[in-house]
């Protein structure tokens, strides 16, 4: 079984940054790919970015890269998303999810999910 939990999210200003943490228990297979998605009421789950466990391969949605960073710490079994320059559009909850399909970025790609941690950027 897969466990996934988010942390790191709150309040920032404009223009601020933050480095949200997945950290995981148990894995979907020797590798596996681990993303970030964003959510607003009332819109579709976003793709932000997914990065490969083995090998650290990434991907990243539609103008994500500019601004945002994933990376994993394999000894601390935790994956990370640093986010800077925040803007008020960067308002979501913030959901950490992991696949076996190393290629996975939509969100039907991904089988857990955590609960969400809440990022709120204020203007």
């Amino acid at each position: 079984q897969v466990h996934l939990i988010e942390s790191g999210g709150g309040l920032v200003q404009a223009g601020g940054s933050l480095r949200l943490s997945c950290s995981a228990s148990g894995r979907p297979g020797t590798n596996y790919r681990v993303g970030w998605f964003r959510q607003t009421p009332g819109k579709e789950r976003e793709f932000v970015a997914a990065i490969t466990w083995v090998g650290g391969s990434t991907a990243y949605g539609e103008s994500m890269k500019e601004r945002f960073l994933i990376s994993r710490d394999t000894a601390k079994n935790t994956a990370y998303l640093e986010m800077s320059t925040l803007k008020p559009e960067d308002t979501a909850v913030y959901y950490c999810a992991a696949s076996s399909y190393l290629a996975a970025t939509t969100r039907s790609d991904f089988g857990y999910w955590g609960q969400g941690t809440q990022v709120t950027v204020s203007s």
